[in-house]
C-alpha cells in the first residue's frame, strides 16, 4: 500500500457517525468471522505457522481486526500497514512485529511467512497495475498460501459510499458521479478500486498462477466478496 494523504482509518471513523453504522457493523463483525473460517481451512493455519497481515487497520473496535481476534495465541504475527498500528499492542500481545511500509514492495526474503493474508486491502492499493504487483509480492513472500478478501465490484451495494449500483458503470463514470457527490476521497483511484472475478483470474494469469481458487462469501443472495486463496 502506498503512503496516502487521508487514511482509511480516518474514512472509517467518518463513517462511524453516519446513520447506517451500527447496521454494518454487524454486518462486518459477521462476515469477518466467516472470512476467518475460510481462512482457517483452506490456508492449514495453526497457531505455530507464521503470517502476515497486510492492510492492518490500526482500531481497537471488535469488527475491524477479527483476524487479529482469531490469532491471539499466535506469536508468529506480523502487521504491515502504511499506517501507524502500534496502538494495537495494547491489546493484541501476541504481535511480533508491527512495520509501517508498502504492500506492493516490502524488505522480506522470499518465502519468508508461512501465509500471508490480506483483508479488504487490495480494493486500496490503486491501479490495475498496482493491485497485480501487490499480489505478485503477497506471493514471493510467502511459502505456502496467499489468502486475500475483497468486495465484489458487482454487489448491488458499494460499502465505501453506501451508494447503490453507480458502481457498475464504467469506472471514470463511477468516479465523476462521486465527485458530484462531493465523495472526492473514493473518486479517487489510488483510494478505491473494486474489483470483479473477472479481474481477479485475469490477475492469476498475468502471473502465472496455476493453483488457486475463489470462493464468494453471499450477502442476501448475491456474492458480496471474493476470497482468492493462492497455493504456491
Amino acid at each position: 500500500m502506498s503512503k496516502k494523504n487521508n487514511s482509511n482509518y480516518e474514512t472509517y471513523s467518518e463513517f462511524k457517525n453516519k446513520f447506517f453504522h451500527k447496521i454494518f457493523q454487524n454486518i462486518i463483525f459477521v462476515a469477518r468471522k466467516k472470512f476467518f473460517f475460510y481462512f482457517k481451512n483452506h490456508t492449514n493455519y495453526t497457531d505455530e505457522k507464521s503470517v502476515i497481515d497486510i492492510g492492518t487497520t490500526p482500531s481497537l473496535d471488535y469488527e475491524q481486526n477479527v483476524f487479529l481476534e482469531k490469532t491471539k495465541n499466535n506469536k508468529r504475527v506480523t502487521c504491515l500497514s502504511n499506517q501507524d498500528c502500534r496502538i494495537l499492542l495494547e491489546k493484541y500481545k501476541n504481535i511480533k512485529e508491527i512495520i509501517i511500509g508498502d504492500g506492493k514492495k516490502t524488505n522480506f526474503s522470499n518465502n519468508y511467512f508461512d501465509i500471508v493474508h490480506s483483508n479488504a486491502t487490495i480494493e486500496h492499493v490503486g491501479s490495475f497495475k498496482n493491485q497485480i504487483a501487490f499480489v505478485k509480492e503477497m506471493l514471493r513472500i510467502t511459502n505456502h498460501y496467499v489468502f486475500i478478501q475483497t468486495p465484489n465490484r458487482f454487489y448491488p451495494i458499494d460499502f465505501h459510499t453506501i451508494i447503490p449500483f453507480i458502481h457498475w458503470l464504467p469506472k471514470n463514470i463511477h468516479r465523476k458521479i462521486l465527485k458530484l457527490f462531493k465523495m472526492n476521497f473514493y473518486a479517487q483511484e489510488d483510494n478505491i478500486n473494486l474489483l470483479s472475478k473477472k479481474e481477479l483470474i485475469k490477475i492469476c494469469k498475468i502471473l502465472h498462477i496455476n493453483q488457486y481458487k475463489i470462493i464468494e462469501h453471499k450477502l442476501f443472495f448475491f456474492t458480496s466478496n471474493f476470497i482468492l486463496i493462492i497455493k504456491k
